[in-house]
């Protein structure tokens, strides 16, 4: 394990401990519109380090951990730390853009950052495959990474009513994004590849919102 993916678990789980235990320093740090609005804008990165429970901590981080290293291979420390807080940022100001109006909406958790590292990720390296013990057979990483999409985005999501849909998708969008614009050269060596995980993201995103409506 490196050390800058060691620190990153280190303050998901300092944090998430922080907020599970205290519910002041969890309503101060959550992403919340009426607060950005005031000008919190540190909401939008404090956010994505708590989690609704240790359920979520634990396959958040386990996610981060199988799919960071293969990342850092290709973008080097600097373009996989650039990946992981674009999701972050860019998955919380999606969160935002399609709840400017609601005052009341607050979410939490990584999987923003997390799921722009496992796009991002595949997109590199699409024929990857994991092995999660006890199962001795090798998962092709695509079906991990839109199972992990699709479980955080609805499954967890009924487990804790702040985990929002659309910073998860906009995570995954700012994944593929900042691969693409740190090599360029993936729009054509990937361009089946960039279809298949738009065409995912963008089907999941719609039929998210509409399980909401």
């Amino acid at each position: 394990m490196s050390f800058e993916l060691l620190l990153l678990i280190l303050a998901n789980a300092i944090f998430t401990y922080k907020g599970l235990e205290d519910p002041v320093f969890f309503d101060k740090y959550k992403f919340n519109v009426s607060a950005i609005r005031r000008g919190e804008y540190y909401r939008l990165i404090t956010s994505g380090f708590l989690h609704g429970s240790w359920t979520h901590f634990i396959f958040n981080m386990l996610t981060l951990y199988f799919f960071y290293p293969p990342l850092k291979q290709w973008v080097g420390t600097g373009g996989a730390l650039a990946i992981y807080f674009a999701g972050l940022i860019l998955g919380n100001l999606t969160a935002y853009y399609f709840h400017k109006d609601h005052p009341w909406y607050s979410a939490i958790g990584a999987s923003g950052a997390v799921n722009a590292v496992v796009f991002a990720s595949i997109l590199f390296n699409p024929d990857a495959s994991i092995i999660i013990f006890p199962i001795p057979i090798p998962i092709p990483a695509i079906l991990y990474a839109v199972g992990y999409l699709l479980y955080t985005t609805f499954g967890m999501s009924r487990q804790s009513g702040i985990i929002g849909h659309e910073a998860h998708f906009g995570g995954a969008a700012a994944g593929i994004l900042t691969a693409v614009l740190l090599e360029p050269a993936l729009l054509k060596a990937r361009t089946g590849m960039l279809l298949v995980l738009i065409l995912v993201i963008v089907a999941g995103f719609f039929f998210a919102k509409q399980k909401k409506l």
